[in-house]
């Protein structure tokens, strides 16, 4: 064993003395430093330099970085940070060319890494991505998304996997049309990795979220894709309408979708679910006309609702019974009276408007208890004095 770590050694030696009489000075000078550190056994600097230089483009080629990989890296990566060479060997990976080769080069390295539970997410990941993008294999990248949903939900912390975990969970959702996980995996990742996310991206990445708050089944919360400033990457491009429709969902507003039909209905999959879009929109009106009453206003006619929703009267009950059976709202019917007593709204993030509209129900609310305190003192003087 001793005779092979000292050739081992001896080769990496070998291996940087010939890098170095590249004609290029900029990358020969690179080859020098690498290799005092190198010598030096300074493995945390070692492998920060590598993490760059791996990215240097006169290595961008598969023969270059696996023989960077054979002839030197291979003889120390057990003494350096194992998510640190999981992300050097990242790019090495990128660039081999047999994608089951690479699949299976990452099967190996998750058992060098595996005292690193980081180290071996980022290795499963990355096999994901692989399974997706190249090999098609989408059991495959199933299984690899369930098996890390749980553990990462579980980590206790936000863990630089989690931003590429979630982007491999939202591209595989997308795939496959789930678009409620698409949704929440998609908003997941721009709260974990938006300042790595590149610009040219952000427009794509806004219209998918958007047509996935709007398709997607359950999804009644579009204010925190409202908030987000990725969506605004969208204005002054081809489908900055997107963003009046969200808010017209948003706010329940019933005619500025039926308006905006002409723009929404040349998107072929929003065409074609243009009744749940409108079963999606009527509850969400619901919700507003809910929302912007106050507590102790909140029965609600099935004839306001009607006018409210556009709908016959006699499908009010089926809306109102949906919305309740769904957690969106609670409360409970009154069929002889043909009204609805409201009692809660599911919580939402607001948009401004909505602000506006609790801050004006909380004056009311202020109001209130400034006159039931009048009452109580005036009453209090009475009870005294007789």
């Amino acid at each position: 064993m001793k005779n092979c770590l000292s050739f081992n050694m001896s080769g990496a030696a070998n291996y940087l003395s010939e890098q170095k009489k590249t004609t290029n000075k900029e990358l020969a000078s690179e080859w020098t430093e690498i290799e005092e550190l190198y010598n030096e056994k300074l493995w945390n600097e070692l492998t920060i330099k590598l993490g760059t230089f791996v990215k240097h483009p006169a290595l961008q080629n598969e023969e270059a970085l696996v023989q960077l990989y054979q002839n030197f890296l291979s003889t120390f990566e057990t003494k350096i940070n194992p998510y640190g060479l999981v992300e050097i060997l990242a790019v090495v990976v990128g660039h081999i060319s047999d994608k089951h080769e690479a699949n299976n080069f990452l099967e190996k390295l998750k058992e060098k890494v595996k005292i690193c539970d980081e180290a071996v997410w980022l290795c499963k990941v990355m096999q994901g991505q692989i399974q997706l993008e190249h090999l098609n294999d989408l059991e495959a990248t199933k299984k690899i998304i369930e098996d890390l949903k749980e553990i990462l939900e579980e980590a206790g912390n936000v863990t630089p996997v989690h931003g590429k975990y979630y982007m491999l969970a939202s591209q595989y959702y997308r795939l496959v049309g789930q678009h409620s996980d698409y949704y929440r995996a998609g908003l997941q990742f721009l709260g974990c990795s938006i300042d790595d996310f590149p610009l040219d991206d952000w427009p794509q990445q806004a219209f998918f979220l958007g047509l996935a708050a709007l398709l997607g089944e359950g999804i009644y919360n579009i204010g925190e894709l409202l908030a987000h400033p990725i969506l605004q990457s969208l204005t002054h491009t081809e489908n900055d309408w997107l963003i009046d429709l969200l808010k017209a969902f948003n706010s329940g507003d019933i005619n500025k979708f039926e308006s905006m039909k002409p723009k929404w209905s040349k998107i072929a999959d929003l065409a074609a679910q243009e009744v749940k879009l409108r079963q999606k929109i009527s509850l969400l009106c619901l919700m507003e006309m809910t929302f912007k009453r106050p507590a102790n206003q909140r029965t609600i006619s099935f004839g306001e609702i009607a006018a409210e929703t556009k709908l016959p009267l006699n499908e009010v009950e089926i809306l109102v019974m949906k919305a309740l059976a769904q957690g969106l709202v609670r409360g409970h019917i009154d069929q002889v009276a043909g009204v609805v007593n409201m009692t809660w709204v599911q919580p939402r993030v607001l948009d401004r408007t909505q602000v506006a509209s609790m801050a004006s129900t909380l004056d009311t609310w202020m109001l209130s208890i400034t006159e039931m305190e009048k009452l109580i003192e005036s009453r209090a003087n009475e009870i005294l004095t007789n």
